[in-house]
């Protein structure tokens, strides 16, 4: 059975660089404009912290995260049989407080939890100590004997249901943090390639000593560093002259790398990843950044065209809501009261995308949405918030629509991602 990942990493192997933009979003607008965007196939990931079997920070479980993808595909005529659903990070990051093996079995059951859902791309990562874990760095071989423990656990539930031949594993211990990084950073190591061939030949034995020798011919990618890397107030370039030893490392490998925390890096960045065998590239928080940016543009639209008392108050009550519920935002964000404001709104890292579900906050962009669609946007207004968009106005390829804008916003960092790809899409 040949999928989609392996028709990347074929093409990598001949010297093609192909990639797969992987969209780590469980947000409404975020998904409806990948589907719209024309893109031949795409990869869709939710991570152990958004959905799991206890409902995740989203509320949903692996199966209703499969099913809300599928409604969205429904309602946006995109081709079902075209989404690819992974599983980010999957292991016991959730629970790393708790000892191993509650810890671990959790793990397994949130493993087998994703397949049955039907996800095919399974992120092992084993790559955080746990609960009981004696002090220092954990050991190399430990992770990757519970990575193998959940592989274990992902074929038993793939037996059940006749999918083995659809799985597709991801594998490594040098696992970037999910999310970003929580403090600033003024650069990070690349892996180096002995690292890398530690944790290939560690998750390699770890495998067969589980009897799991043809399940390990389906690991198609290593999770490395590259040396790009995002926070609250920064972002970490690619450098390809730094990662020259680790591309040419996996060359002889039958594995690509997959590359985290890529959100924010230049076109020509992703091009160069890409190039240099990071052909998944995993991107979250730069779109519904780019949600964020233009839902501002158009509140700010909507305080020169509307009575102060009829105005939706967006960016007022999405900060009243993160005020009243820190939980997301507070171990990521110092400073003192003016710079914590500031961040809230403006951040890389834009814990704000925690708070767009809450249902203050959907009024509010219901409210502003509403009130933009009941009076025409001054062509002027548009070009001064959002220029891009303005544009794109100009040359007849985009209406001056309130919803069309604000997906639009979103496309431009998709596309950027599609042509590093070499992912045909709409232009």
């Amino acid at each position: 059975m040949t999928t989609l990942l392996d028709s990347i990493l074929l093409a990598q192997k001949q010297g093609e660089a192909r990639g797969l933009p992987s969209i780590c979003s469980a947000h409404p607008w975020v998904l409806k404009a990948a589907m719209r965007s024309g893109a031949s196939h795409l990869l869709i990931e939710s991570t152990c912290n958004q959905v799991n079997q206890y409902g995740g920070y989203t509320g949903m479980t692996p199966a209703a995260f499969a099913a809300y993808v599928q409604d969205l595909a429904q309602e946006n005529g995109y081709p079902p049989d075209r989404i690819l659903l992974g599983g980010d990070h999957l292991g016991p990051n959730v629970w790393k407080d708790e000892p191993a093996a509650s810890a671990m079995a959790k793990a397994e059951q949130l493993v087998r939890d994703y397949v049955a859902a039907g996800y095919s791309k399974i992120h092992l990562d084993c790559s955080m100590k746990l609960g009981d874990d004696p002090e220092g760095p954990l050991d190399v071989e430990v992770a990757a004997q519970r990575a193998a423990r959940l592989a274990r656990a992902a074929e038993e539930a793939a037996a059940r249901i006749g999918r083995n031949q659809a799985l597709r594993y991801v594998i490594g211990t040098e696992v970037p943090v999910p999310g970003g990084a929580t403090e600033h950073e003024e650069g990070v190591a690349v892996t180096h390639p002995a690292d890398a061939r530690q944790s290939i030949e560690a998750t390699r034995d770890a495998f067969r000593r589980l009897g799991l020798d043809e399940a390990w011919e389906r690991v198609v990618a290593l999770v490395v560093q590259p040396g790009v890397e995002f926070g609250d107030d920064f972002v970490l370039a690619y450098d390809p002259t730094a990662a020259a030893d680790l591309a040419r490392f996996i060359e002889p490998y039958p594995f690509v790398y997959e590359a985290h925390s890529t959100d924010y890096q230049t076109p020509q960045a992703l091009t160069a990843l890409v190039q240099d065998h990071f052909a998944i590239l995993k991107v979250g928080p730069a779109l519904t950044f780019a949600f964020r940016e233009g839902v501002f543009a158009l509140a700010m639209m909507e305080d020169e065209l509307i009575p102060r008392d009829r105005r939706s108050r967006i960016i007022q009550v999405l900060d009243e809501v993160m005020v009243a519920h820190p939980r997301h935002w507070r171990t990521y964000y110092q400073g003192d009261a003016h710079t914590q404001a500031l961040k809230r709104k403006y951040s890389f890292s834009d814990r704000i995308r925690y708070y767009w579900p809450q249902p203050p906050v959907q009024q509010a962009l219901k409210a502003l949405l509403s009130n933009l669609a009941q009076t025409p946007i001054p062509l002027g207004l548009i070009s001064q918030f959002l220029p891009h968009q303005f544009e794109k106005i100009q040359r007849g390829r985009l209406k001056p629509v309130p919803q069309i804008m604000l997906q639009d916003k979103i496309l431009d960092v998709l596309h950027v991602y599609f042509d590093a790809c070499q992912v045909d899409a709409n232009s």
